[in-house]
């Protein structure tokens, strides 16, 4: 080797350039792979139901052809093949947890599943974990869509709005208590929970619940129903999967309770178990006839009518129908792959990392727990499933912010012999209606009462159409328990007989009546409630309704509004009020008796107006009447003289001015009118025996300081205290018909009462004997007496009904007359028992207005006039004048004072009876005296 060194430095530049094109070669290379790495040839995902279940078969056959769908679609997933792994759980949750685990050992970006809301629940904590979402069509537990399980999306309708609309449904046909039954499990619990929820803010109350254990046999299933047999209400609601639902409905039709009276509504199971059956005429929809059901509504498209023709093809071989979940299943499978098409596109990976939290497994462990990989882009992938956007054939496939699917919808389906028949829609938009929800979300919503509709002709169990009542008295063989007032004083409205042991009255008998209207029977007992010495607490009665010691109340009970807040009430039988009663005293004519027709205030006023007349009519004549001229002295007798004159219209002096007769002609009809009615008062007085009581009605009775009395037991002392504020110290309780009279004779000086306050109807009858006293003033609240009942008790409407046609067909009259007709007892003299009251001013207040504004008028008229005639004829002066005593005198003094003498003067120019007018002095002609 000549040159050693240059050897070395040409190997070196050799190296490097080796070097170089390998780093060239490899950075190309990585880059290619990682190019090619970002779009995987192949994607898996997963798949978990149980292929024997009435979904499950379904959507293995949907799930296949979704799959088969995208993969031949160009325009998703470039390429990328979708791999879907199906694993059945055998309708066993413990299989189809471990099932569910080993998707996550193998590396899938998405499980569709798992069909049961309970191993949805289990199987979420590990989706939170490992950042793998779970797309379920089958699994709606309304609770899997909290903020507990972002992973979980559901991509059918969840029961949240299933419950509403059967809520709806029964707030619709206005039942009022339902009885649900349900598995016991996720699934049923929480969607017996929110049907709950929703009654409730109807103010419908779910009166029984009955669990079923999951694996239940006959004999269990019939003690439950057995129980629910002997319960009041009819209307039962069922939330089951098919295979205990089924038991359910066989037992039901061996017990005899798809009869006529009855009202089954099952949850979507039962139609899309129908659904995939395709012969329904082998007795299967023998049990269920009248059912009402559910399904989930799906938009009618060239999409589902092509792919519902090609499942026959699809199901050949399973010989299984289409349901609305195989439709939903389809779906879930297209959303995954527009979410993983837009992920792949945005440059996301496929990539699993370890997850620390896990334990690393050894050669004593079976569970590979580390095997379970966290998906590196899950966050970002379950994004994108909720903002996918998509017509699929189901219709809209979008998500709201709560992760349900948008325009959830219901068909309200009718089992009618061997087929099913849609009798409406529901949805949240338009609630119910007969016209499909594509319709009506194109219009503005509108779900108050009146736009809810059905179609009538619903069979409903017992083959029957009209509409069930949907209750019945409690068949366990108790009587209904009716607490009734043992009352002492007003016998005749409700009494203990106590020869015969009975229950007798007035409403008694209203209550047997309305009873017997009723179109089932009724058994009940009377059971007396108070010691038969004073009468009872009616407020303590009604609270015993409330506590569920009586089932129901018949009595004198007011309806009053602190009651109504805890019981129901029928509707009124009688109408009542509370009115005041007090003591009369004949009145006694005296001799200034010629006063009492007027208050102090009338007579004032009225004589102030005679002088004012007199006065304005001075005015108005003075100028051109010589009756109304002459010394002051004169004139001031002649102001008062024809002012008062007018009352008796014997005034002699004439008006000649045409303002003095328009005023005198409006003043002497007032005067006609008071004098009219001063007549008639006075009249009164003097001729009619009358009646009289300081108080006047309640108003008055506040004002006061006097002792109230009030009935022992009746809602009246509250109300007086609470909304009249009156001292309960001015309140004394009085028990019989006695010791309102003697209360009253006696006095508040004597110990006695003003006044009693009570309800109407015993008033009238305490009149019918009692003459010496009455009633004054008008009611002062407006209520009736009813029956009450728990609140919602239906017996509490049909009652009222039933009252109603006793009131109309006269029956409610009759009984009135049996008991509270009396003939009475007080002399025709002593009815006129109503005090001639004194006229107020108030009364004439019109009639004083209107003079007084004409008599303003015409002197403003009149000093118009005298003014412009002064100004017009009156000579010119100097600016200044000295008078007679040498003080200089203004020109605006000697204007005044010539104004004043020229008011004063006489006007000559006045109408001769030839009709012309004469001239004054000043040779000026004068227009008609003012």
């Amino acid at each position: 080797m000549k040159n050693p060194q240059a050897f070395n430095q040409s190997m070196s530049r050799a190296y490097e350039a080796v070097l170089f094109l390998v780093m060239f070669i490899c950075i190309f290379s990585s880059g290619s792979c990682t190019n090619s790495s970002s779009i995987p040839k192949s994607v898996n995902i997963g798949a978990l139901f149980s292929l024997n279940s009435t979904i499950g078969g379904v959507a293995k056959l949907a799930i296949s052809a979704a799959v088969d769908d995208v993969n031949k679609d160009p325009s998703v997933l470039n390429g990328t093949e979708l791999v879907v792994q199906m694993k059945d759980s055998n309708c066993n949750g413990f299989v189809g947890i471990i099932e569910a685990l080993e998707f996550m050992e193998r590396d899938v970006v998405a499980i569709i599943g798992p069909q049961s809301s309970a191993i949805a629940h289990v199987i979420s904590q590990v989706s939170n974990e490992l950042k793998v979402p779970l797309l379920s069509f089958a699994a709606t537990d309304p609770t899997l869509s909290s903020l507990e399980f972002p992973f979980f999306v559901q991509t059918s309708q969840s029961d949240l709005f299933q419950m509403e609309a059967i809520a709806q449904l029964i707030d619709y046909y206005q039942w009022k208590q339902v009885i649900a039954i349900y598995l016991d499990d996720d699934y049923g619990r929480n969607g017996i929970v929110t049907l709950g929820d929703k009654l409730n803010e109807r103010q419908i109350q779910i009166s029984y619940k009955g669990a079923i254990r999951p694996g239940s046999n006959n004999a269990d299933i019939m003690d439950l129903l057995v129980q629910v047999a002997l319960l009041e209400s009819r209307i039962i609601v069922l939330h089951a999967d098919p295979s205990c639902g089924m038991i359910v409905f066989s037992v039901a039709k061996y017990l005899g309770m798809l009869s006529n009276g009855y009202v089954w509504i099952a949850s979507d199971w039962l139609v899309s178990y129908l659904d995939t059956k395709q012969n329904l005429a082998n007795g299967l929809t023998d049990p269920i006839q009248g059912v009402i059901s559910l399904r989930q509504h799906t938009t009618d498209s060239k999409k589902k009518q092509n792919f519902v023709s090609n499942w026959p093809k699809l199901a050949e071989r399973d010989k299984i129908g289409l349901n609305s979940y195989g439709l939903y299943a389809y779906d879930t499978v297209w959303v995954i792959a527009h979410a993983l098409d837009k992920y792949l596109n945005n440059g996301g990976n496929i990539s699993f990392s370890n997850d620390p939290n896990l334990p690393k497994s050894n050669n004593r462990q079976s569970l590979h727990l580390d095997a379970m990989n966290i998906f590196d882009g899950g966050q970002l992938f379950v994004d994108n499933i909720l903002q996918v956007n998509f017509t699929g054939i189901t219709g809209l496939v979008q998500f709201n912010s709560e992760k349900h699917l948008m325009n959830p919808s219901y068909e309200i389906v009718n089992i009618i012999g061997t087929g099913m028949r849609v009798i409406g829609f529901w949805s949240n938009y338009s609630g119910l209606s007969v016209t499909s929800p594509e319709i009506l979300n194109k219009n503005s919503p509108n779900i108050t009462g009146p736009n809810q509709k059905l179609n009538n002709a619903v069979i409903w169990p017992g083959e029957t159409v009209i509409k069930p009542r949907g209750w019945v008295f409690a068949n366990n063989g108790r009587e209904l328990r009716i607490g009734v007032p043992n009352r002492v004083s007003y016998r005749e409205f409700v009494s203990l007989d106590k020869t015969t042991g009975t229950v007798i009255g007035y409403c008694i008998d209203v209550f047997i009546a309305a009873v017997n209207l009723l179109h089932y029977p009724v058994s009940y007992r009377f059971i007396p409630f108070g010691n038969g010495k004073e009468n009872p607490s009616y407020d303590e009665l009604v609270q015993r309704v409330a506590s569920n010691e009586f089932d129901g109340v018949v009595g004198d009970i007011a309806i009053v509004s602190n009651r109504t807040r805890i019981v129901d009430f029928t509707q009124p039988f009688i109408g009542s009020g509370l009115v005041v009663l007090v003591p009369l005293k004949r009145h006694q004519s005296n001799s200034w008796a010629f006063l009492q027709p007027f208050t102090l205030e009338m007579w004032f006023i009225t004589g102030l107006f005679f002088l004012v007349i007199g006065s304005v009519v001075w005015v108005l004549e003075h100028r051109i009447n010589d009756e109304f001229r002459g010394p002051p002295k004169k004139q001031l007798i002649t102001i008062f003289w024809f002012g008062f004159s007018t009352l008796f219209f014997s005034h002699k002096e004439n008006t000649l001015s045409t303002l003095g007769r328009a005023v005198l002609l409006i003043w002497l009809f007032v005067v006609l009118i008071i004098q009219s009615s001063y007549t008639a008062n006075l009249t009164s007085i003097l001729t009619v025996q009358r009646l009289s009581s300081p108080i006047k009605g309640i108003d008055s009775l506040r004002s006061s300081d006097d002792p109230i009395g009030f009935q022992v037991g009746s809602f009246t002392q509250n109300y007086l205290i609470e909304e009249l504020g009156i001292a309960k110290s001015r309140l004394k309780p009085l028990g019989t018909l006695e010791d309102f009279a003697r209360a009253l004779e006696l006095g508040p000086s004597n110990g006695g009462v003003a006044a009693i306050v009570d309800e109407r109807p015993y008033i009238n009858m305490f009149l019918s004997t009692e003459c010496k006293f009455s009633i004054v003033g008008n009611e002062f609240t407006k209520n009736g007496w009813g029956f009450a009942f728990p609140r919602d008790s239906p017996l509490a409407v049909d009652l009222s009904t039933a009252i109603l046609t006793l009131s109309e067909n006269g029956d409610l009259q009759r009984i009135n007359n049996k008991w509270l007709t009396r003939s009475t007892l007080c002399s025709s003299e002593t009815d006129q028992t109503f005090e001639s009251e004194q006229l107020h001013l108030s009364s004439f207040s019109g009639l004083f207005l209107i003079c007084g504004l004409a008599c303003l008028i015409a002197l403003v008229i009149y000093f118009a006039i005298v003014v412009y005639k002064f100004y017009t004829h009156a000579p010119v002066e100097e600016e200044s004048h000295v008078s007679s005593n040498g003080t200089r005198i203004s020109k605006s003094k000697r204007n005044l004072q010539a104004f004043l003498s020229f008011v004063d003067n006489k006007d000559h120019s006045v109408i001769s009876p030839s009709g012309k007018l004469r001239k004054d002095n000043n040779g000026l002609t004068n227009g008609v005296g003012v």
